[in-house]
């Protein structure tokens, strides 16, 4: 920085035409360093004398130069219209002969460079892998068997970022089991190579059953588990490790059997108290990963002290990176659906949930909310009660109001979960003068995204599952909203393309509508004249088998009798109802499974 600040950069590019050989090397090692750094100064390759400079660079036959030329790239090139640039001025052709004949600085220098021009760009990646280079990509597999561990790493990071960005390339399965290999063999580098070599793996499996699937075949997690097992880690090396095993955990049950079998689960709480906040924000997300199993929810591996505590400490942790990652771990480990969650409540775990809600930064709003609305999944009324008082109706009111659409989202969805049963629950949308009742209704008027139309319209639907007080009053908020019918968001809720946001729609007016409810017939006439009639029938025959169902029953088509009795219940009954008769769970999943289940 203080190089910069000097004002002694350009005078030290101006030093690369020394005619001292001497001179134009120790320049280009200083300017390599800067390059290094994030502070380096953004180079514009879009100017023709810029490129023209850069490519002399890469021409040079001093192994310093043309490696700067190279840092250069790494560090400045962001954009796929950069991307495009270099690849135009025949920078990559230069780059791969620098891969095949250079040296071992060059090399190096050449695949980082390499890797940032291909990033997300798989233009540039059909078009380097085509016949007009040569064999390049054939070039960068055979370094990734060199000896130099560095090398190595870099070729298996530069092929991991063109498979990433053109899934077609690299398909043999020879190729993918060679790199899961040679990054766990890398993890045994003391040095900053098996620092990094864990980040690279979690690029390579993050999302990827079959690359997971091929890894635990490789007995990932046991040279992993081994890894942290040893203790004395350098934080990144710690930090990726545990983020390695998020990754293995994430999609795979098999994976998270394995997880368990070997008692990493203690480790990774260990690494919750950790010192340094990557490798705690690393360990609530490892944690998020394999929480997101119901039958290893169920089966209680996680709702206990040894977890709960420290987790909940981390709440008030000074970095919102490591509080959002902690509310995120939390948001599965709370549906817990088989032991008591009072040790969360005892621990303080709630009430510091309810004040999150009410933090300046959004994410930790959004994230705090969301845990709530886990947590009242299917809870017992008491523990409803005990939230909903401490969160207050005007509060509820307020983040439903959010200017952040994700807190609004979740906030809805709170308040679709805490009115989900008792009818005495229902209660709850009506305090203080109906504040969030009348929320409710001015955000969906207004709704910026298709998920806050859906959570509003599932409230609804199950303040409408209640009687005829709730019904009305739910028809009142609907045409208190109107003006004329086609503003109605009632009618553009049916009409989205959006298959959830329709049948949550649907699903209310049935409410609406109940067969054994009084004022029914009224209600059903008021919607007919407004146009929402109309415009379900059009439904009926929608292409989404959960919005044909719910338009269905409204005209009486019986064929799916369930669907004619649990649509008029809570969410709650419905999913009681339908475990005893065991049908139409695709229509009816997102109640319970949708709203809640949502494991990150």
């Amino acid at each position: 920085q203080a190089v910069l600040d000097a004002g002694a950069f350009p005078n030290l590019l101006r030093l690369l035409a020394n005619p001292n050989e001497k001179v134009v090397d120790a320049v280009a090692r200083a300017l390599r360093m800067i390059y290094q750094s994030k502070l380096a100064p953004k180079y514009d390759f879009l100017q023709q004398k810029n490129m023209e400079f850069l490519i002399s660079l890469l021409n040079s036959e001093k192994e310093t130069v043309s490696g700067l030329g190279a840092s250069i790239i790494t560090r400045s090139c962001e954009t796929n219209l950069e991307q495009k640039a270099l690849f135009d001025a025949g920078i990559l052709r230069k780059l791969n002969s620098l891969l095949e004949g250079g040296s071992l600085s060059q090399r190096d220098a050449s695949l980082e460079s390499l890797a940032t021009v291909f990033r997300n760009n798989p233009e540039v990646i059909s078009k380097f892998a085509g016949p007009e280079i040569g064999r390049p990509l054939s070039s960068i597999i055979d370094l990734a068997k060199d000896r130099y561990p560095r090398t190595r790493l870099l070729a298996c990071m530069c092929l991991i970022v063109i498979r990433n960005a053109s899934p077609h390339f690299l398909q043999d399965i020879g190729i993918k089991t060679k790199l899961i290999h040679i990054l766990l063999e890398l993890l045994d580098d003391p040095g900053q190579v098996g620092d990094e070599a864990p980040f690279a793996f979690s690029s390579l499996i993050a999302q990827k059953e079959d690359l997971q699937k091929l890894a635990l075949e490789a007995n990932a997690i046991d040279k992993l588990h081994h890894h942290i097992k040893k203790g004395s880690l350098h934080p990144r090396r710690y930090e990726g490790i545990l983020l390695a095993l998020a990754d293995m955990c994430s999609k795979l049950e098999s994976c998270r059997t394995k997880f368990l079998s070997l008692q990493v689960l203690n480790l990774v709480a260990d690494a919750l108290t950790d010192y340094n906040a990557g490798v705690r924000a690393a360990a609530c997300i490892c944690l998020k990963s394999v929480t997101r199993s119901i039958q290893k929810l169920s089966a209680g591996y996680f709702m206990n002290e040894t977890i709960v505590i420290p987790l909940v400490q981390l709440f008030l942790d000074p970095s919102t990176s490591v509080q959002v990652a902690a509310l995120g771990a939390t948001s599965n480990i709370v549906v817990d659906f088989t032991t008591s969650k009072s040790i969360f409540v005892q621990c303080g775990g709630m009430k510091q949930l309810i004040q999150l809600a009410k933090s300046m930064e959004s994410s930790v709003r959004s994230n705090a909310l969301w845990a709530l609305k886990n947590f009242v999944f299917q809870a017992d009324n008491r523990l409803k009660e005990g939230v909903f008082s401490e969160l207050t109706a005007s509060l509820l009111s307020s983040l439903i109001r959010d200017p952040e659409p994700s807190v609004q989202e979740q906030a809805l969805a709170l308040v679709r979960n805490l009115v989900d049963g008792c009818i005495n629950l229902i209660e709850f949308v009506f305090a203080e003068d109906g504040l969030i009742l009348g929320a409710i209704g001015r955000q969906l008027q207004c709704a910026s995204k298709a998920e806050i139309g859906i959570q509003g319209m599932y409230a609804l639907c199950n303040v409408a599952s209640g009687n005829e007080f709730h019904r009305e009053a739910v028809m009142q908020l609907l045409f208190t909203q109107m003006g004329d019918k086609n503003q109605s968001f009632v009618v553009k809720f049916l009409q989205s393309n959006d298959s959830q946001l329709r049948t949550a729609t649907v699903w209310t007016i049935v409410n609406l509508t109940c067969p054994s409810s009084p004022g029914a017939p009224c209600r059903l006439e008021k919607l007919r004249n407004a146009g929402i009639v109309s415009q379900i029938k059009n439904m009926v025959n929608d292409p989404c088998v959960d919005v044909k169902n719910s338009a269905r029953a409204i005209y009486g088509f019986r064929g799916q009798l369930s669907m004619s009795v649990f649509i008029h219940y809570s969410e709650y009954k419905r999913q009681e109802i339908l475990k005893q008769h065991n049908t139409l769970i695709s229509a009816t999943a997102f109640y319970s499974v949708e709203a809640v289940w949502e494991l990150l």
